[in-house]
């Protein structure tokens, strides 16, 4: 719920936020033109400008400047770190690798030494500020929760966590505010009358589904009071699955399952991710290291290079997935790979083991069928084996395939024998599902790469 507080300090953030960015490029140019080598500033203009961008496309991703970052200073913190760290990287990469710039080295570091410690004082000075002006200034809307069941003490203590309202607390501890006659209680109304002379502002109530014909009676009084009512349905008594609501048009839609890809900005985010990250390992790996391998699978061999075969993607529409070929030619294409299977040629065990083999697959990622990381795509023929015999096991496939996953990187990869472990890869796969994030991706990318250095048990 949207603020004047919160929408000034939104504003604010962006602002100082760039005026921080261009303050450290141009200090560090001063330091770097007077104790090193003296450069035209017009040389460095159009980085200070990409410099900008960035920034704001980083802070875009981690959704910095988004209004629900701002209810905690937890969120802002840690959106703020992830944006630098993103900065340190896309920046960098734009000017040495993609623009391939005589860019000085030592001016870089000057740049993101002093912009890291702008940050840090500019994030503990707006802490201090926040804090002095909520001491001192009614700058927070004073909020209040009407009833004190299950799901009004669950909407207190998220109202208390929040930065832009002022929690004062309960109004009375009632569960039902009108009797079955259709008759508002005195309790009710004293309430309502006493928040409006306390200053309070909104008051949000909780109603289980049986007491939603409440809402007509507690508006009546409280607009009396010039008061406004939130209404929030309390469905905890009505089930154990946490419901989702969500508005269509003038619908509220309940789901059972939280799916953060659903939203299409997130699939935007992961999209373009997924594209940035595909083109470079293209470019830069498979552009030399594609011939080498094809000549040793070629020479260890016969057959073709890459092998493709059809697996189960998204709403479980088939695709073509494509490898690069580890097992001798044999009518055994639907047979999982296992342990010493005397199918893999010599070259073919040393790329399974290193994880080389899946490599063509971000071909797959860059034409849409895949993404970097997502549930493994299975066969045709598993996918019609496991979901008759194990439950929500369709569920994993409302996602995007992917190279790696929350499952692989927790050690549930390789050959499923029994019916325990696809039941965990299944699991994880769903957990994923339900707490997509950017960093989550980039988590889970970092310890694909740590566990193929380590190397993995399960991979054969």
């Amino acid at each position: 719920m949207q603020t004047r507080y919160l929408y000034l300090l939104r504003f604010i953030l962006v602002l100082s936020d760039l005026v921080l960015i261009n303050f450290s490029f141009f200090f560090s140019y001063s330091i770097y033109n007077r104790y090193h080598v003296h450069t035209e500033i017009s040389i460095y203009f159009n980085d200070f400008l990409i410099s900008s961008l960035i920034w704001l496309l980083a802070s875009g991703v981690f959704e910095l400047y988004e209004k629900e970052t701002f209810y905690k200073l937890e969120t802002i913190y840690r959106a703020t770190f992830r944006t630098i760290v993103l900065h340190i990287i896309l920046f960098p990469t734009y000017t040495y690798v993609i623009r391939s710039a005589d860019f000085p080295i030592k001016f870089m570091f000057f740049f993101f030494s002093i912009l890291i410690f702008c940050f840090i004082l500019s994030r503990f000075l707006g802490t201090a500020l926040e804090g002095l002006l909520s001491r001192n200034f009614n700058i927070r809307k004073s909020v209040a929760v009407l009833g004190m069941n299950e799901g009004g003490l669950k909407l207190a203590a998220y109202l208390e966590k929040q930065n832009s309202f002022n929690f004062i607390g309960f109004l009375g501890d009632e569960g039902f505010h009108v009797d079955s006659h259709g008759t508002l209680l005195p309790g009710a109304a004293i309430q309502l009358q006493t928040a409006a002379n306390s200053g309070i502002q909104e008051v949000f109530v909780s109603l289980t589904p049986d007491r939603m014909s409440d809402v007509g009676y507690l508006l009546q009084e409280a607009e009396k009071q010039c008061i406004r009512l939130k209404f929030v349905p309390d469905l905890s008594s009505t089930s154990s699955v946490p419901f989702n609501i969500e508005h269509m048009g003038g619908f509220s839609i309940l789901s059972v399952r939280k799916e953060p890809l659903e939203d299409m900005r997130s699939r935007f985010k992961k999209r373009v991710f997924d594209i940035m990250f595909s083109s470079l390992v293209i470019v830069f790996i498979l552009s030399w290291l594609y011939p080498i391998i094809a000549l040793l699978i070629k020479l260890d061999s016969n057959g073709p290079v890459i092998f493709k075969q059809k697996r189960s993607g998204r709403n479980n529409l088939p695709f073509w997935c494509y490898k690069f070929r580890s097992m001798r030619l044999n009518t055994e294409v639907n047979k999982q790979a296992s342990r010493n299977d005397d199918r893999i040629t010599k070259i073919g065990r040393f790329m399974r083991r290193t994880s080389i083999d899946e490599l063509p697959q971000f071909f797959n990622v860059f034409l849409g069928n895949m993404s970097i990381v997502g549930p493994r795509p299975h066969m045709l023929d598993h996918t019609e084996e496991y979901k008759a015999i194990i439950d929500q096991y369709m569920v994993r496939q409302f996602l995007k395939p992917g190279i790696t996953g929350w499952a692989q990187v927790k050690g549930f990869r390789g050959e499923t024998k029994q019916k325990q472990l696809m039941e965990k890869r299944v699991e994880h796969d769903i957990w994923y599902m339900e707490h997509w994030s950017s960093m989550l991706d980039v988590q889970i990318v970092f310890m694909t790469i740590i566990n193929i250095l380590k190397g993995e048990e399960n991979a054969f």
